[in-house]
């Protein structure tokens, strides 16, 4: 059965549409493997890899989608009338798109100044934390600790305030505070957050040579503050990254817990003395 050509630029229109898929999805699948591979034996930075990745992407969908609509002649004339107003259409696009090309202009700036990349552990805003998953043309993608994705707009990111946690180095300082009571031996509690801050596997010696020279401690404790019910002690606890140094935290907190109830050392809760005054009766 022989096709009827008046229907042959259709059949070519959706032929090439479906080969850009393909062609898509095929490039998607190979270049997502040749980033897992940099990223994990090279120890490459993913970042301009993924960012590169939506931008062929994007590349490969607008050529295929342009050859599709010249292959009907309808669209071509409709498409070249377009192209005779391209004037009007280029202020009327601009005015329409540009949240859009705002979002992509900041995504180029963050890939090029970096303040942070993917797999970074950052804070936006004091009140988003997560790890950074994705940057595409539109949109940074953020895996919260609850394995949620916070997504937010280049344009959006780029303005705000941005603590990385692992740029340039990943260490980090854990503050362990605990407060004691003014009765209990403090001397005593600050050899504990010690012990128990060295004996913990994660914790690392971030002394400088000079410092290990001079003798200082390896873990600093000091009291820092008088509460209301008690005496805050805090040690200066450090590990490779954030993520050890948020269980070596939680660790320390609790070791330091049962030490403190074998030896004695009380933690207070806060005290309240109440005065009631009621009118005496007369006699």
């Amino acid at each position: 059965m022989q096709l009827d050509p008046e229907y042959l630029p259709i059949v070519y229109a959706i032929g090439i549409i479906i080969i850009t898929f393909i062609v898509s999805y095929v490039f998607n699948r190979v270049f997502r493997r040749f980033i897992l591979k940099s990223s994990l034996i090279l120890k490459n930075d993913p970042t301009n890899y993924q960012f590169l990745r939506h931008a062929v992407t994007a590349v490969i969908y607008t050529i295929g989608i342009g050859m599709a609509i010249f292959q009907i002649d309808s669209l071509k004339a409709v498409a070249g009338s377009l192209l005779a107003g391209a004037g009007i259409l280029a202020v009327a696009v601009g005015f329409a798109s540009q949240h859009a090309l705002s979002n992509v202009i900041s995504g180029l700036f963050i890939i090029l100044f970096k303040p942070y990349r993917i797999n970074d552990r950052i804070t936006v805003k004091d009140t988003m934390s997560g790890v950074v998953e994705d940057i595409t043309l539109r949109h940074t993608v953020i895996r919260d600790f609850q394995n949620k994705r916070i997504v937010i707009p280049n344009s959006v990111i780029s303005n705000e305030t941005i603590v990385n946690a692992d740029m340039t180095d990943e260490k980090v300082c854990r503050f362990v505070e605990i407060g004691i009571s003014y009765d209990s031996d403090f001397k005593r509690a600050k050899e504990i957050l010690r012990e128990e801050a060295m004996k913990h596997p994660l914790h690392i010696d971030n002394r400088t040579e000079e410092a290990i020279a001079e003798g200082k401690d390896e873990i600093v404790v000091r009291v820092v503050s008088f509460g209301d019910s008690s005496v805050n002690l805090r040690a200066w606890v450090w590990a490779s990254d954030q993520a050890k140094g948020f269980e070596m935290h939680c660790d320390l907190l609790e070791s330091i817990k049962e030490r403190f109830d074998a030896e004695g050392i009380e933690i207070p809760f806060p005290y309240r003395t109440l005065v009631f005054k009621n009118s005496m009766p007369n006699n």
